[in-house]
């Protein structure tokens, strides 16, 4: 599975990397997906990026404060974050994904424990 790290506590206006890697195993030919769930609200997928790095997706008004990149040197997807918001505050994770200029498509993903992202003065 993949294993999320980076996240801690910023204020608002701050910036984050998150990482992403596989524990086990290659993610140079997998398109990866970042997503997040929210205190009381449902997981929604923020940004993906293809194995080739020529598709990435983002959630609308998202486009602009983040940016998904890889690097496959490091076998790592990472997400940066920046002016980040209070809303912004979340439970960040990663996955295999389809990842289409319209959206993200998965069937089952087994969830990984994720990185606390919280945006607080």
């Amino acid at each position: 599975h993949l294993v999320e790290s980076g996240g801690g506590q910023v204020q608002p206006g701050g910036s984050l990397r998150l990482s992403c890697t596989a524990s086990g195993g290659a993610l140079d030919e997998d398109a990866v997906g970042w997503f997040r769930q929210a205190p009381g609200k449902g997981r929604e997928g923020v940004a993906c990026i293809s194995s080739s790095k020529t598709t990435t997706y983002y959630a609308d008004s998202l486009e602009g404060r983040f940016s998904i990149f890889r690097d496959a040197t490091k076998n790592a997807v990472y997400l940066q974050i920046h002016v980040l918001q209070p809303e912004d505050t979340a439970v960040y994770y990663c996955a295999r994904v389809l990842c289409f200029p319209y959206g993200i498509g998965y069937e089952k993903i087994d969830w990984g424990q994720g990185t606390q992202v919280t945006v607080s003065s």
